[in-house]
């Protein structure tokens, strides 16, 4: 499953939500959700108002890495602003997968402002029933 690592990384998504919009350079972090549901890892993170093409995901040696980009409203010379309290800028969010899931295999959907990532267990790491055999069915070995 997720394996945190670093335990001060919660203290450095908070600065940045506090202290700013984030940069490429150094880029704010997203609210997320996860969860295991049935035979898949699911990982929900919030975009609203972010475009589909502006959202990267990608996967390298079990980190899964999410970058998206909310870009400002196209404006004019005879727009002006009154309030502005939407975080625009670079998100982003590294989760380090565990063993047991499937990272050839994980599947992502953006709708209603949600990314939502499906990542499936590998076969492996599903529960099984191991078959007990009774004294009876010992077999000898011939040296």
């Amino acid at each position: 499953m997720l394996m945190r690592t670093d335990p001060f990384r919660d203290l450095d998504r908070f600065a940045q939500q506090v202290f700013g919009a984030g940069t490429w350079s150094k880029p704010a972090a997203m609210p997320m959700d996860a969860y295991r549901t049935g035979d898949e890892f699911v990982v929900c993170f919030d975009l609203p108002g972010v475009d589909p093409g502006a959202v990267e995901l990608d996967v390298e040696r079990n980190v899964l890495t999410v970058k998206a980009e909310r870009r400002p409203l196209p404006t004019g010379d005879d727009v002006r602003m009154h309030v502005s309290e939407r975080r625009l800028g670079v998100f982003s969010r590294q989760l380090f997968l565990g063993d047991t899931l499937d990272t050839e295999h994980i599947t992502a959907n953006y709708d209603a402002g949600v990314l939502t990532v499906r990542i499936p267990i590998v076969e492996k790491a599903k529960p099984r029933r191991i078959e007990v055999g009774g004294a009876g069915e010992r077999t000898q070995i011939e040296a």
